[in-house]
């Protein structure tokens, strides 16, 4: 199956060297490119692609807003988010609006091409040490807010928060499984009840409040 994916970024040749990378991936194709904020929005919402590399920061509308307005247009794209910088300030922003993951601008190129499969297959970004860093020095929580995520993660059976316990540390449902004695197939029906029951968008805003949690 062919990974369909948009590219949107206000330098030229940041696009240029992202498709350049790509190209060698048989199963992936770009088939949308934007410049700025709103052309990513107009691109992303007419193709509908599989997955979108969306730059934080862009001129007239800037990537956090792209991702809030295609949560509310409810477009399916998992959007991987690029930055420039390891601790950017809006990333656990981002996050929260339903960012799938986060790539560094100077991800090696197998990384590249193996993060957007991962975000295609409906796995989020948690095994990437930039990933790691990010929730870990955004999910700092006041008592208060940890209290909260303890009791949202509270209405989860066990067997439930065994699963979000492994999606915290970045486990794919394939190790989960391994880990937890299931069949991947019920480790990935305990993922998308846990969604439901706690009105979240993707495996990362999971990682993130159990990240809260633990505070």
């Amino acid at each position: 199956m062919t990974i369909r994916i948009a590219i949107a970024d206000d330098e030229p040749l940041v696009r240029a060297g992202l498709r350049m990378v790509l190209r060698p991936a048989a199963d992936i194709e770009v088939v949308a490119e934007a410049g700025d904020g709103r052309e990513a929005l107009a691109a992303i919402t007419a193709t509908r692609p599989d997955v979108a590399l969306v730059d934080i920061r862009m001129p007239g509308m800037d990537g956090l807003s792209v991702l809030g307005e295609l949560a509310h247009r409810n477009v399916a794209t998992a959007v991987i988010v690029l930055t420039t910088f390891d601790l950017d300030d809006y990333v656990h922003t981002a996050l929260t609006l339903g960012a799938a993951g986060f790539l560094l601008k100077d991800t090696p190129p197998h990384a590249l091409a193996e993060a957007v499969r991962t975000v295609a297959s409906g796995d989020a970004m948690l095994s990437p040490s930039v990933t790691r860093r990010l929730i870990d020095a955004y999910a700092q929580r006041a008592p208060a807010a940890a209290r909260a995520a303890r009791d949202r993660l509270s209405a989860l059976t066990p067997r439930e928060r065994a699963v979000v316990a492994q999606v915290a540390r970045g486990r794919s449902n394939t190790q989960a499984a391994r880990e937890l004695g299931m069949t991947e197939t019920t480790v990935k029906a305990h993922v998308s009840r846990v969604l439901t029951k706690l009105g979240l968008e993707n495996r990362v805003q999971i990682a993130l409040l159990a990240r809260d949690a633990e505070h």
